[in-house]
């Protein structure tokens, strides 16, 4: 997808990122004027948007840095400034960007300093480094750093940057993020997604599954309206669902709804039901987030065994060690249920106790 052109996702971030402090570690000496030029471009973009910026790089690269600034009108202060300056929370203030000189590598003790005494909400990386893999070789899109040690080898990335990462955020910084310098377009489409493109790690919440409320269950059934239509998933109305409401629970990612599920009880047994994401975040492991958080909340019930419903599924509830089931072997209402809606469904069972 091309955020870019994504007005709708883009514009859903512009309140949450007004008059927050950005700091941009760039390894500015490293890339081509084309990449330089769309670089400076998205930094316009942030400032118009109300973000503030601070600009990290090495000094002598500065006055190159000062002459794009210059063709895009962007609000700088015209000297390189050390992060050990006492005006520099005044040049945000009055609506200017700052650069302050790289004083050793990436994402320096300095560096860190500085943004945890100017609030900063982002500490970004631009740089050439390599990219930050799991131990499957996958490229790792966020982490919490309570589970760094847990997921990544320390032979994938440049021991150096993500252990200052790490010190940022223990620092206070909440969310820090490592991007590819070269790639195109990295910068916003990092910022303005929910997925982004690079690596991020994080202290806040993130990405959370909570009981859903009255006022989400409109922004639900939209959600899910074209697996609906499409037959994945059984019809629901507004007053169905706040009838059941403490058997749902909605996913957010950036404070945002992706996806959603409900827990229905029968008995011992208790069904997984409504299980969908929203088509731009398949492939994130999110459908089965949602389930496993189900199962616990089953197993907290001291309940013995979870079963499923689809007939488009079967592969996914597989894959997360579901056994397919006779339909016979169903709690009788809901058996009954599933034979009046004239549904040709499959059923799958997991025990959670």
């Amino acid at each position: 997808m091309d955020l870019k052109s994504d007005i709708r996702g883009l514009l859903q971030y512009v309140p949450l990122f007004r008059e927050k402090v950005f700091v941009i570690d760039i390894d500015w000496v490293s890339v081509n004027d084309a990449v330089k030029a769309e670089i400076m471009m998205d930094l316009a973009a942030l400032q118009s948007v109300g973000v503030k910026l601070v600009i990290s790089m090495q000094s002598e690269q500065a006055q190159d840095f000062y002459g794009y600034s210059a063709e895009l009108e962007f609000r700088i202060s015209s000297s390189v400034r050390s992060c050990s300056d006492t005006d520099l929370s005044e040049l945000l203030e009055r609506g200017q960007a700052f650069v302050v000189a790289r004083e050793s590598g990436f994402i320096s003790d300095q560096l860190i300093a500085l943004s945890t005494s100017l609030g900063a909400a982002k500490l970004i990386c631009l740089s050439s480094l390599p990219k930050l893999l799991d131990s499957s070789g996958e490229v790792v899109k966020f982490m919490h750093i309570s589970e760094l040690a847990d997921e990544v080898s320390d032979t994938q990335l440049s021991e150096t940057i993500q252990r200052q990462a790490v010190k940022a955020c223990q620092a206070g910084v909440p969310r820090v993020h490592l991007l590819d310098v070269s790639q195109q377009g990295v910068l916003i489409n990092e910022l303005f997604s929910s997925e982004g493109v690079g690596t991020m790690f994080y202290t806040d919440s993130y990405r959370s599954i909570r009981p859903i409320t009255e006022e989400d269950i409109s922004e639900m059934l939209g959600m899910i309206g074209r697996s609906v239509r499409n037959t994945h998933l059984v019809p629901r109305t507004f007053e169905e669902v706040r009838d059941n409401i403490s058997a749902y629970y909605v996913m957010e990612v950036d404070d945002n709804v992706v996806g959603c599920g409900a827990l229905y009880e029968y008995g011992e047994c208790a069904e997984v039901a409504c299980l969908y994401v929203k088509h731009s975040h398949e492939g994130t492991g999110y459908g089965a987030a949602m389930v496993k958080f189900l199962e616990e909340k089953a197993r907290d019930k001291n309940l013995t065994q979870v079963f499923a419903l689809s007939n488009r599924a079967a592969e996914f509830f597989k894959s997360i060690d579901y056994q397919e089931m006779n339909l016979e072997e169903l709690p009788k209402e809901r058996l009954k249920r599933l034979i009046e809606s004239g549904r040709e469904s499959r059923a799958f069972k997991k025990p959670v106790n």
